[in-house]
């Protein structure tokens, strides 16, 4: 099994994970920017942090998972996280995200997780 680092601001994966090596952010942006800094020290991306195709504006959560060891940068990992930034801030400045009702809020958490726990389990099977 590969070891990872989770950077996210779900709750549902905070709850659900919380013995795996974790970081919590506040927002979307905050997971993307702590991602970067990440890659730049030398973690590689192991998950998409635009997984699902869903609109960075869409959803208030994402989890992405990263090496829990630095090693060289990646510049293949460098350059999918900056684009995903660029992507989410040209939709947010168009578009931000909504003030989603709690039940709306559920779904998404649901959504991030189940993503998360697909691309994670790839990694254990």
């Amino acid at each position: 099994m590969r070891q990872i680092l989770i950077i996210t601001n779900n709750p549902a994966v905070i709850e659900r994970y919380k013995q795996q090596e974790m970081i919590i952010e506040k927002t979307v942006k905050d997971v993307l920017i702590r991602t970067r800094d990440l890659v730049h020290i030398g973690h590689k991306l192991i998950s998409h942090p635009m997984a699902g195709s869903i609109k960075p504006n869409a959803t208030p959560y994402r989890s992405i998972m990263v090496s829990l060891k630095p090693g060289k940068l990646d510049f293949n990992s460098l350059s999918i996280i900056e684009d995903a930034i660029r992507k989410f801030e040209q939709f947010q400045k168009d578009h931000p995200i909504p003030n989603w009702s709690e039940n709306v809020l559920k779904d998404f958490q649901e959504l991030d997780l189940t993503l998360l726990t697909s691309g994670y389990q790839s990694l254990v099977e």
